[in-house]
């Protein structure tokens, strides 16, 4: 799970530029941004896709996939908007993210166990809702 987390920062990185980079420099022409924002998410997805792929095979459902990418979005942003774009992270913004992440946790639930495939049938995955 650590290389996924890894390569999800990455990309993490890339792809809050390209949504977000754009704001210190409103003066550009809004096309220019636009191309711009998806050359970097290009670059973005080279560092996605691979982690998304590496994370399922080792046991990661789509739901815990999709559910550390948002968190560790939330935290990249916190640290881009703080240093690139200067504003301060005022408590509510705060304590929304600590919801989120609450969330989270019941999204990697370590008391529920993943099914076990009977001998010679194919991987079966815990179901997403119980």
């Amino acid at each position: 799970m650590l290389r996924t987390a890894v390569l999800l920062t990455i990309s993490n990185v890339f792809m809050t530029f390209a949504w977000y980079g754009h704001l210190r420099h409103t003066s550009r022409a809004l096309w220019i941004v636009v191309l711009a924002s998806w050359a970097v998410a290009l670059l973005e997805y080279c560092f996605q896709v691979p982690a998304n792929r590496i994370g399922y095979a080792a046991g990661l459902s789509g739901a815990q996939l999709k559910t550390l990418q948002e968190v560790i979005t939330l935290v990249v942003f916190v640290v881009f908007a703080r240093f690139y774009l200067n504003e301060t992270l005022r408590w509510n913004v705060a304590a929304g993210f600590v919801l989120v992440a609450l969330g989270a946790g019941l999204v990697f639930a370590p008391w529920q166990r993943p099914e076990v495939a009977e001998p010679g049938m194919a991987e079966v995955r815990a179901p997403l809702v119980p």
